[in-house]
Protein backbone atom coordinates (compact mmCIF):
# COMPACT_ATOMS: atom_id res chain seq x y z
CA UNK A 1 0.00 0.00 0.00
CA UNK A 2 1.26 3.50 -0.88
CA UNK A 3 2.30 5.88 1.85
CA UNK A 4 -0.26 8.49 2.86
CA UNK A 5 1.70 11.51 1.67
CA UNK A 6 -0.90 13.90 3.03
CA UNK A 7 0.78 13.48 6.42
CA UNK A 8 3.82 15.30 5.00
CA UNK A 9 1.98 18.07 3.12
CA UNK A 10 -0.23 20.13 5.45
CA UNK A 11 -1.45 22.37 2.62
CA UNK A 12 -3.08 19.36 0.93
CA UNK A 13 -5.25 18.93 4.02
CA UNK A 14 -6.66 22.46 3.75
CA UNK A 15 -9.87 23.63 2.10
CA UNK A 16 -10.49 25.74 -0.96
CA UNK A 17 -13.85 27.46 -1.32
CA UNK A 18 -15.30 25.29 1.41
CA UNK A 19 -14.16 22.00 -0.12
CA UNK A 20 -11.21 19.74 0.51
CA UNK A 21 -8.41 20.77 -1.82
CA UNK A 22 -7.70 18.63 -4.89
CA UNK A 23 -4.49 20.23 -6.11
CA UNK A 24 -3.95 19.34 -9.78
CA UNK A 25 -1.60 22.08 -10.99
CA UNK A 26 1.68 20.35 -10.28
CA UNK A 27 3.22 21.16 -13.66
CA UNK A 28 3.10 24.82 -12.61
CA UNK A 29 4.45 24.29 -9.10
CA UNK A 30 4.45 21.52 -6.52
CA UNK A 31 3.61 21.68 -2.84
CA UNK A 32 6.33 21.45 -0.21
CA UNK A 33 6.67 18.68 2.41
CA UNK A 34 7.38 19.49 6.04
CA UNK A 35 10.98 18.33 5.67
CA UNK A 36 11.66 20.96 3.02
CA UNK A 37 10.03 23.70 5.08
CA UNK A 38 12.11 22.64 8.10
CA UNK A 39 15.31 22.74 6.02
CA UNK A 40 14.58 26.29 4.88
CA UNK A 41 13.67 27.44 8.38
CA UNK A 42 16.70 25.63 9.79
CA UNK A 43 19.01 27.50 7.46
CA UNK A 44 17.54 30.92 8.21
CA UNK A 45 17.25 30.17 11.91
CA UNK A 46 20.65 28.59 12.37
CA UNK A 47 23.25 29.66 9.82
CA UNK A 48 22.02 32.57 7.71
CA UNK A 49 24.98 34.45 6.21
CA UNK A 50 26.57 35.18 2.85
CA UNK A 51 28.43 32.14 1.54
CA UNK A 52 32.04 32.34 0.30
CA UNK A 53 32.62 35.82 1.72
CA UNK A 54 33.33 35.46 5.42
CA UNK A 55 35.73 33.53 7.62
CA UNK A 56 33.41 33.66 10.61
CA UNK A 57 31.47 30.55 11.61
CA UNK A 58 28.03 31.47 10.22
CA UNK A 59 29.48 32.25 6.81
CA UNK A 60 31.42 29.00 6.80
CA UNK A 61 28.24 27.10 7.69
CA UNK A 62 26.29 28.90 4.95
CA UNK A 63 28.98 28.02 2.44
CA UNK A 64 28.81 24.39 3.55
CA UNK A 65 25.03 24.28 3.11
CA UNK A 66 25.26 25.89 -0.32
CA UNK A 67 28.06 23.72 -1.66
CA UNK A 68 26.62 20.53 -0.17
CA UNK A 69 23.43 21.28 -2.09
CA UNK A 70 25.44 21.74 -5.29
CA UNK A 71 27.14 18.38 -4.81
CA UNK A 72 23.78 16.71 -4.12
CA UNK A 73 22.30 18.14 -7.33
CA UNK A 74 25.33 16.97 -9.31
CA UNK A 75 24.91 13.44 -7.99
CA UNK A 76 21.14 13.55 -8.53
CA UNK A 77 21.50 14.16 -12.29
CA UNK A 78 24.86 12.32 -12.57
CA UNK A 79 26.94 15.31 -13.58
CA UNK A 80 30.65 14.60 -13.84
CA UNK A 81 31.51 17.43 -11.44
CA UNK A 82 29.77 19.78 -9.04
CA UNK A 83 31.51 22.58 -10.94
CA UNK A 84 29.07 21.87 -13.78
CA UNK A 85 26.13 22.90 -11.56
CA UNK A 86 25.15 26.57 -11.68
CA UNK A 87 22.44 27.81 -9.31
CA UNK A 88 19.94 30.24 -10.85
CA UNK A 89 16.48 31.55 -9.95
CA UNK A 90 14.66 29.04 -12.15
CA UNK A 91 14.75 27.16 -15.47
CA UNK A 92 13.87 30.37 -17.33
CA UNK A 93 16.99 32.13 -16.06
CA UNK A 94 19.07 29.03 -16.83
CA UNK A 95 17.84 28.97 -20.44
CA UNK A 96 18.41 32.70 -20.85
CA UNK A 97 21.94 32.28 -19.51
CA UNK A 98 22.63 29.70 -22.23
CA UNK A 99 21.10 31.89 -24.92
CA UNK A 100 23.07 35.00 -23.94
CA UNK A 101 26.40 33.46 -22.99
CA UNK A 102 26.55 30.60 -25.49
CA UNK A 103 24.11 31.53 -28.25
CA UNK A 104 25.04 35.17 -28.80
CA UNK A 105 28.73 34.34 -28.55
CA UNK A 106 28.83 31.45 -31.00
CA UNK A 107 26.12 31.94 -33.61
CA UNK A 108 26.40 33.95 -36.81
CA UNK A 109 24.39 34.75 -39.92
CA UNK A 110 23.66 31.56 -41.84
CA UNK A 111 23.66 29.37 -38.73
CA UNK A 112 20.47 27.64 -37.67
CA UNK A 113 18.72 27.02 -34.34
CA UNK A 114 16.32 24.08 -34.19
CA UNK A 115 13.60 23.89 -31.55
CA UNK A 116 10.22 22.17 -31.32
CA UNK A 117 6.81 23.76 -31.65
CA UNK A 118 5.99 22.27 -28.23
CA UNK A 119 8.55 24.38 -26.34
CA UNK A 120 7.66 26.45 -23.31
CA UNK A 121 8.21 30.14 -24.04
CA UNK A 122 11.30 29.99 -21.80
CA UNK A 123 13.00 27.71 -24.35
CA UNK A 124 11.64 29.63 -27.34
CA UNK A 125 11.69 33.39 -26.76
CA UNK A 126 15.44 33.50 -25.89
CA UNK A 127 16.23 31.70 -29.15
CA UNK A 128 14.11 34.18 -31.08
CA UNK A 129 16.30 36.88 -29.53
CA UNK A 130 19.50 35.05 -30.50
CA UNK A 131 18.28 34.53 -34.06
CA UNK A 132 17.37 38.21 -34.50
CA UNK A 133 20.60 39.41 -32.90
CA UNK A 134 22.96 37.15 -34.84
CA UNK A 135 21.20 36.66 -38.17
CA UNK A 136 20.78 32.94 -37.48
CA UNK A 137 17.62 31.18 -38.66
CA UNK A 138 15.13 29.68 -36.21
CA UNK A 139 13.57 26.41 -37.42
CA UNK A 140 10.86 24.26 -35.86
CA UNK A 141 10.22 20.55 -35.48
CA UNK A 142 6.46 19.97 -35.72
CA UNK A 143 4.34 17.16 -34.31
CA UNK A 144 2.61 14.07 -35.61
CA UNK A 145 -1.08 13.34 -35.03
CA UNK A 146 -0.40 11.74 -31.63
CA UNK A 147 1.58 14.76 -30.40
CA UNK A 148 5.07 13.34 -30.75
CA UNK A 149 7.93 14.96 -32.64
CA UNK A 150 7.96 14.39 -36.39
CA UNK A 151 10.84 12.09 -37.31
CA UNK A 152 10.67 13.43 -40.86
CA UNK A 153 11.11 16.99 -39.59
CA UNK A 154 14.06 15.96 -37.42
CA UNK A 155 15.82 14.27 -40.33
CA UNK A 156 15.11 17.13 -42.72
CA UNK A 157 15.90 20.06 -40.44
CA UNK A 158 18.83 18.82 -38.34
CA UNK A 159 21.73 19.64 -40.65
CA UNK A 160 25.32 20.82 -40.61
CA UNK A 161 23.96 24.36 -40.41
CA UNK A 162 22.28 23.55 -37.08
CA UNK A 163 24.37 24.97 -34.25
CA UNK A 164 21.81 24.66 -31.43
CA UNK A 165 19.14 22.02 -30.82
CA UNK A 166 16.88 23.16 -27.96
CA UNK A 167 14.26 20.66 -26.86
CA UNK A 168 12.03 19.96 -23.89
CA UNK A 169 12.38 16.49 -22.43
CA UNK A 170 8.69 16.48 -21.45
CA UNK A 171 6.08 18.85 -22.89
CA UNK A 172 4.39 20.94 -20.21
CA UNK A 173 1.16 20.80 -22.25
CA UNK A 174 1.00 17.29 -23.68
CA UNK A 175 3.06 15.43 -21.07
CA UNK A 176 4.84 13.44 -23.78
CA UNK A 177 8.43 12.32 -23.19
CA UNK A 178 10.86 13.09 -26.01
CA UNK A 179 13.73 10.72 -26.77
CA UNK A 180 16.41 13.24 -25.89
CA UNK A 181 19.22 10.67 -25.95
CA UNK A 182 18.58 9.81 -29.60
CA UNK A 183 18.07 13.48 -30.50
CA UNK A 184 21.36 14.40 -28.80
CA UNK A 185 23.24 11.70 -30.70
CA UNK A 186 21.84 12.96 -34.00
CA UNK A 187 22.62 16.57 -33.10
CA UNK A 188 26.19 15.79 -32.10
CA UNK A 189 26.74 14.01 -35.41
CA UNK A 190 26.24 17.36 -37.17
CA UNK A 191 28.16 19.34 -34.54
CA UNK A 192 25.18 20.97 -32.79
CA UNK A 193 25.00 21.87 -29.10
CA UNK A 194 22.07 20.26 -27.27
CA UNK A 195 20.02 22.32 -24.78
CA UNK A 196 17.46 20.37 -22.76
CA UNK A 197 14.56 21.93 -20.86
CA UNK A 198 14.20 19.52 -17.95
CA UNK A 199 11.64 21.52 -15.96
CA UNK A 200 8.97 18.84 -16.39
CA UNK A 201 11.25 15.80 -16.49
CA UNK A 202 13.64 16.12 -13.54
CA UNK A 203 10.78 16.04 -10.97
CA UNK A 204 9.13 12.97 -12.50
CA UNK A 205 11.66 10.62 -14.13
CA UNK A 206 15.32 9.73 -13.54
CA UNK A 207 17.52 12.12 -15.52
CA UNK A 208 21.15 11.20 -16.19
CA UNK A 209 22.87 14.00 -18.09
CA UNK A 210 25.84 11.84 -19.03
CA UNK A 211 23.63 9.08 -20.39
CA UNK A 212 21.59 11.63 -22.34
CA UNK A 213 24.81 13.35 -23.43
CA UNK A 214 23.08 16.70 -22.95
CA UNK A 215 25.35 19.70 -23.30
CA UNK A 216 23.04 21.79 -21.12
CA UNK A 217 20.07 20.96 -18.89
CA UNK A 218 17.84 23.48 -17.12
CA UNK A 219 15.28 22.86 -14.37
CA UNK A 220 13.45 24.59 -11.51
CA UNK A 221 13.33 23.60 -7.87
CA UNK A 222 9.73 24.69 -7.29
CA UNK A 223 8.42 21.99 -9.63
CA UNK A 224 10.12 19.30 -7.51
CA UNK A 225 9.04 20.15 -3.94
CA UNK A 226 11.57 22.88 -3.19
CA UNK A 227 10.92 26.62 -2.79
CA UNK A 228 10.46 29.13 -5.57
CA UNK A 229 13.53 31.12 -6.52
CA UNK A 230 16.04 28.29 -6.90
CA UNK A 231 16.88 26.73 -10.25
CA UNK A 232 19.70 24.78 -11.83
CA UNK A 233 21.76 25.01 -14.98
CA UNK A 234 23.88 21.99 -15.79
CA UNK A 235 26.49 22.47 -18.47
CA UNK A 236 29.45 20.47 -19.70
CA UNK A 237 32.52 22.01 -18.15
CA UNK A 238 34.31 22.66 -21.45
CA UNK A 239 31.38 24.71 -22.72
CA UNK A 240 30.91 26.61 -19.46
CA UNK A 241 34.62 27.43 -19.32
CA UNK A 242 34.44 28.97 -22.80
CA UNK A 243 31.31 31.06 -22.14
CA UNK A 244 31.45 34.66 -20.87
CA UNK A 245 29.55 35.51 -17.67
CA UNK A 246 25.86 36.28 -17.95
CA UNK A 247 25.76 38.67 -14.96
CA UNK A 248 28.65 40.58 -13.44
CA UNK A 249 29.37 41.84 -9.93
CA UNK A 250 30.01 40.41 -6.51
CA UNK A 251 31.31 36.87 -5.97
CA UNK A 252 31.95 36.08 -9.64
CA UNK A 253 35.24 37.93 -9.91
CA UNK A 254 38.84 36.91 -9.42
CA UNK A 255 40.39 40.38 -9.51
CA UNK A 256 39.10 43.85 -10.41
CA UNK A 257 41.22 46.82 -11.41
CA UNK A 258 39.94 50.20 -12.55
CA UNK A 259 39.73 49.14 -16.19
CA UNK A 260 39.81 45.35 -16.27
CA UNK A 261 38.30 42.35 -14.47
CA UNK A 262 39.23 38.70 -14.40
CA UNK A 263 36.54 36.19 -13.47
CA UNK A 264 36.33 33.41 -10.93
CA UNK A 265 36.42 29.79 -11.95
CA UNK A 266 33.32 27.66 -12.29
CA UNK A 267 30.74 27.68 -10.89
CA UNK A 268 31.15 31.12 -9.29
CA UNK A 269 31.71 32.73 -12.70
CA UNK A 270 27.97 32.46 -13.34
CA UNK A 271 26.71 33.22 -9.83
CA UNK A 272 26.96 36.97 -9.40
CA UNK A 273 25.63 38.55 -6.24
CA UNK A 274 24.21 37.09 -3.05
CA UNK A 275 22.70 33.70 -3.77
CA UNK A 276 19.56 31.95 -2.54
CA UNK A 277 21.21 29.70 0.03
CA UNK A 278 17.91 29.01 1.78
CA UNK A 279 16.50 27.86 -1.53
CA UNK A 280 19.49 25.60 -2.06
CA UNK A 281 18.90 24.10 1.39
CA UNK A 282 15.27 23.48 0.43
CA UNK A 283 16.30 21.93 -2.89
CA UNK A 284 18.69 19.60 -1.10
CA UNK A 285 15.92 18.46 1.25
CA UNK A 286 13.55 18.05 -1.71
CA UNK A 287 16.00 15.73 -3.44
CA UNK A 288 16.24 13.68 -0.24
CA UNK A 289 12.45 13.41 -0.12
CA UNK A 290 12.12 12.42 -3.79
CA UNK A 291 14.78 9.77 -3.38
CA UNK A 292 13.00 8.41 -0.30
CA UNK A 293 9.86 7.99 -2.42
CA UNK A 294 11.75 6.66 -5.44
CA UNK A 295 11.12 7.29 -9.10
CA UNK A 296 9.66 3.82 -9.61
CA UNK A 297 6.93 4.65 -7.11
CA UNK A 298 6.46 8.16 -8.52
CA UNK A 299 6.02 6.72 -12.02
CA UNK A 300 3.64 4.01 -10.82
CA UNK A 301 1.36 6.48 -9.02
CA UNK A 302 1.36 9.03 -11.84
CA UNK A 303 0.70 6.36 -14.48
CA UNK A 304 -2.25 5.04 -12.50
CA UNK A 305 -3.75 8.51 -12.02
CA UNK A 306 -3.15 9.59 -15.61
CA UNK A 307 -4.62 6.43 -17.12
CA UNK A 308 -7.64 6.63 -14.83
CA UNK A 309 -8.24 10.30 -15.67
CA UNK A 310 -7.95 9.77 -19.43
CA UNK A 311 -10.23 6.72 -19.37
CA UNK A 312 -12.91 8.61 -17.44
CA UNK A 313 -12.66 11.80 -19.49
CA UNK A 314 -12.99 9.79 -22.71
CA UNK A 315 -16.42 8.67 -21.50
CA UNK A 316 -17.67 12.27 -21.51
CA UNK A 317 -18.80 13.08 -25.07
CA UNK A 318 -18.17 16.82 -24.93
CA UNK A 319 -14.56 16.56 -23.69
CA UNK A 320 -11.71 16.97 -26.21
CA UNK A 321 -8.34 15.50 -25.18
CA UNK A 322 -4.90 16.45 -26.49
CA UNK A 323 -1.86 14.16 -26.63
CA UNK A 324 -3.58 11.42 -24.67
CA UNK A 325 -3.22 8.48 -27.07
CA UNK A 326 0.55 8.05 -27.05
CA UNK A 327 2.23 5.63 -24.61
CA UNK A 328 5.23 7.88 -23.79
CA UNK A 329 3.21 10.00 -21.38
CA UNK A 330 3.61 11.25 -17.82
CA UNK A 331 1.10 12.83 -15.44
CA UNK A 332 -0.38 15.65 -17.53
CA UNK A 333 -3.90 15.55 -19.00
CA UNK A 334 -4.85 18.43 -21.28
CA UNK A 335 -8.44 18.87 -22.39
CA UNK A 336 -11.23 21.24 -23.38
CA UNK A 337 -14.99 21.17 -22.84
CA UNK A 338 -17.01 21.94 -25.93
CA UNK A 339 -18.48 25.47 -26.04
CA UNK A 340 -16.88 26.47 -22.69
CA UNK A 341 -13.78 28.64 -22.37
CA UNK A 342 -11.02 26.99 -20.32
CA UNK A 343 -10.99 29.91 -17.87
CA UNK A 344 -14.66 29.30 -17.15
CA UNK A 345 -13.96 25.61 -16.66
CA UNK A 346 -11.18 26.34 -14.19
CA UNK A 347 -13.36 28.83 -12.29
CA UNK A 348 -16.22 26.34 -11.96
CA UNK A 349 -13.83 23.62 -10.81
CA UNK A 350 -12.22 26.03 -8.34
CA UNK A 351 -15.62 26.59 -6.73
CA UNK A 352 -15.65 22.85 -6.03
CA UNK A 353 -12.14 22.75 -4.57
CA UNK A 354 -10.43 21.38 -7.68
CA UNK A 355 -7.36 23.36 -8.78
CA UNK A 356 -6.36 23.03 -12.43
CA UNK A 357 -4.57 25.32 -14.87
CA UNK A 358 -6.29 27.02 -17.80
CA UNK A 359 -4.75 29.14 -20.52
CA UNK A 360 -2.01 28.85 -23.13
CA UNK A 361 0.48 27.38 -20.62
CA UNK A 362 3.31 29.61 -21.93
CA UNK A 363 3.21 27.60 -25.17
CA UNK A 364 1.31 29.75 -27.67
CA UNK A 365 2.94 28.32 -30.82
CA UNK A 366 1.81 24.87 -29.68
CA UNK A 367 -1.70 26.15 -29.01
CA UNK A 368 -1.82 27.53 -32.56
CA UNK A 369 -0.52 24.23 -33.93
CA UNK A 370 -3.28 22.39 -32.03
CA UNK A 371 -5.87 24.83 -33.39
CA UNK A 372 -6.93 26.25 -30.02
CA UNK A 373 -6.32 29.44 -28.06
CA UNK A 374 -6.19 27.78 -24.65
CA UNK A 375 -6.77 24.48 -22.86
CA UNK A 376 -7.44 23.07 -19.41
CA UNK A 377 -4.61 21.11 -17.81
CA UNK A 378 -4.71 18.72 -14.88
CA UNK A 379 -1.25 17.65 -13.76
CA UNK A 380 -0.51 15.03 -11.13
CA UNK A 381 2.24 14.27 -8.67
CA UNK A 382 2.85 11.31 -6.42
CA UNK A 383 0.91 12.84 -3.52
CA UNK A 384 -2.30 12.95 -5.54
CA UNK A 385 -4.89 10.21 -5.14
CA UNK A 386 -7.63 8.55 -7.15
CA UNK A 387 -10.08 10.54 -5.06
CA UNK A 388 -8.55 13.73 -6.51
CA UNK A 389 -9.18 12.39 -10.01
CA UNK A 390 -12.73 11.36 -9.15
CA UNK A 391 -13.42 14.88 -7.93
CA UNK A 392 -11.96 16.28 -11.17
CA UNK A 393 -14.26 14.06 -13.24
CA UNK A 394 -17.31 14.87 -11.10
CA UNK A 395 -16.59 18.60 -11.40
CA UNK A 396 -16.05 18.44 -15.16
CA UNK A 397 -19.49 16.82 -15.52
CA UNK A 398 -21.10 19.87 -13.87
CA UNK A 399 -19.51 22.52 -16.08
CA UNK A 400 -21.95 22.62 -18.97
CA UNK A 401 -24.90 22.63 -16.59
CA UNK A 402 -23.47 25.60 -14.71
CA UNK A 403 -23.07 27.36 -18.06
CA UNK A 404 -26.70 26.46 -18.96
CA UNK A 405 -25.63 24.40 -21.94
CA UNK A 406 -27.39 21.23 -23.03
Amino acid sequence: MSKNFLDDFPILRTQMNGHALAYLDNSATTQKPDSVVRAICGYYGGCNANPHRGVYELSVKATQVYEDARRKVAKFINAKSAREIIFTKNATESLNLIAYSCGLTNLHAGDEILITVAEHHSNLVPWQMVAKSTGAKLNYIYLTADGNLSAADIDAKLTRRTKILAVTQISNVLGLVNDVKTLAAKAHEVGAIVVVDGAQSVPHIPVDVRDLDADFLAFSGHKMLSPMGIGVLYGKRKLLDEMPPFLRGGDMIEYVSEQETTFAELPQKFEAGTQNVGGAAGLSAAIDYLQSVGFDEISRIEHDLTTFAIDELKKIPYVELYGCDAPNKVGIVTFNIRDVHPHDVATILDAQGVAIRAGHHCAQPLMKFLGVNATCRASFYFYNTRRDVERLIDAVKTVRGVMHLA
